[in-house]
């Protein structure tokens, strides 16, 4: 069977007892509250909503656009114990850009609003077309969720952010550093909270997540050789974002308090580790053809894996929680740092207008994008090379 996990030494943080510290104070916010998840049944919001339950909440509504993904949370959670205490629970397969997520936010009073719905990967800005979709998931539709809240605010506002909103290099991480300035600008109308953090080991469609794919229709592994990143698992993500909708002040940005030098982990290092918890003895190739003519025998534990330089758009090789010209704080809580924001005035319908305007031109380009973002984000440093991960292995 092949095991979704790695070995501890890759895995450097426990957010357990800051949780268990405030177990009352969370209990007493959640209990009995109306709660509205978008993007729920993804990796970090299904484990958001796992890590929640247990506060019993009244009733919680989930929204995703993947309907199979919806089908097999409610089946995940039906056969826990977690909607034992029975709450009122519905789901809906609909996107937040349409306009039935507008009657499905109209139509209640919500206490806590958590949106995970998001392009996550450096990977989507490969043509214009893939880019424009990034900005519309992230960009407008942070800007409909905060214009439908500032009409009917709720008591928490969390949205999950990534930790390539700092210092940004690919359009991905710049769109989401946009996207905090537009929840951060609303910080004294309600209560807003978001969090950057790590790479969630075997999230889905991430790299260690098609690895698992990789074993099971025999193909080889492929991983580059010079990229770094910080780790948590899943259930450490959605524990991350239960803390970070609640803890703090309005206006924070979360962030696990993770060393850069010595918790930043190569993907070489956990590609050899995921091979031997699997009972692989990895063989490192030197080119793709010889990866695809290595013979994987079921009866032979020799198992290819092909190591690249990185050489695509956006890639970064490795990651930062805040920039320096941001106002941090590490002391006040044990596993977890946070972002004091500044105050933000930005203008929702120029953003809008500013967007559109390309997207309404047949023959815009990914450059066009860029520029335009660098008007919102003036130290974005995009790194453009002319290729993408689509034509990686």
């Amino acid at each position: 069977m092949i095991k979704p996990k790695l070995d501890s030494k890759f895995i450097k943080i426990d957010f357990s007892n800051l949780i268990s510290e405030n177990h009352e104070n969370i209990e007493n916010l959640v209990k009995n509250s109306n709660i509205l998840v978008i993007g729920g049944a993804g990796t970090i919001g299904s484990n958001y909503i796992k890590k929640i339950l247990p506060f019993c909440p009244s009733k919680i509504t989930v929204v995703d656009i993947n309907e199979n993904a919806l089908t097999e949370l409610t089946r995940d959670l039906r056969s826990s114990s977690l909607l034992d205490y029975k709450p009122d629970y519905i789901t809906y397969p609909v996107s937040l850009l349409s306009d039935l997520f507008d009657n499905i936010f109209k139509k209640e009073k919500w206490d806590i609003v958590a949106n995970f719905a998001a392009h996550k990967h450096v990977r989507s800005e490969k043509d214009n077309i893939s880019v424009a979709s990034l900005i519309k998931n992230n960009v407008f539709g942070a800007i409909k969720l905060l214009n439908l809240c500032s009409s009917c605010p709720p008591k928490f506002f969390f949205s999950v952010s990534t930790d390539k909103a700092a210092n940004p290099v690919n359009i991905m991480g710049a769109s989401k550093l946009l996207m905090e300035k537009l929840i951060l600008s609303k910080k004294h109308e309600f209560r807003v909270t978001t969090a950057r953090f790590a790479n969630v080991a075997f999230s889905n469609g991430s790299l260690l997540d098609g690895f698992i794919y990789r074993l099971q229709k025999k193909q080889p592994l492929s991983c580059p050789i010079d990229i770094k990143r910080f780790f948590v698992t899943p259930e450490q993500s959605g524990e991350i974002c239960l803390l970070s909708t609640f803890l703090g002040e309005s206006g924070n940005i979360f962030f696990p308090k993770l060393n850069f030098n010595s918790d930043q982990i190569y993907f070489k290092d956990i590609a050899i580790n995921f091979l031997k918890l699997n009972n692989y003895n990895p063989i490192i190739l030197d080119s793709e053809n010889a990866a695809k003519r290595f013979k994987i025998s079921s009866n032979d534990n020799n198992y290819p894996i092909l190591f690249f330089k990185t050489d695509t758009s956006g890639e970064k090789p490795y990651e930062e929680f805040y920039s320096e010209d941001e106002e941090y704080e590490l002391d006040r809580y044990d596993t977890i740092g946070f972002i004091k924001s500044a105050d933000i005035d930005i203008s929702f319908a120029e953003i809008l207008s500013d967007f559109s305007k390309i997207f309404s031109n047949d023959n815009f380009t990914k450059s066009d994008i860029i520029e335009l973002i660098k008007r919102y984000i003036p130290t974005f440093m995009h790194i453009e090379t002319g290729k993408s991960l689509d034509e990686k292995m």
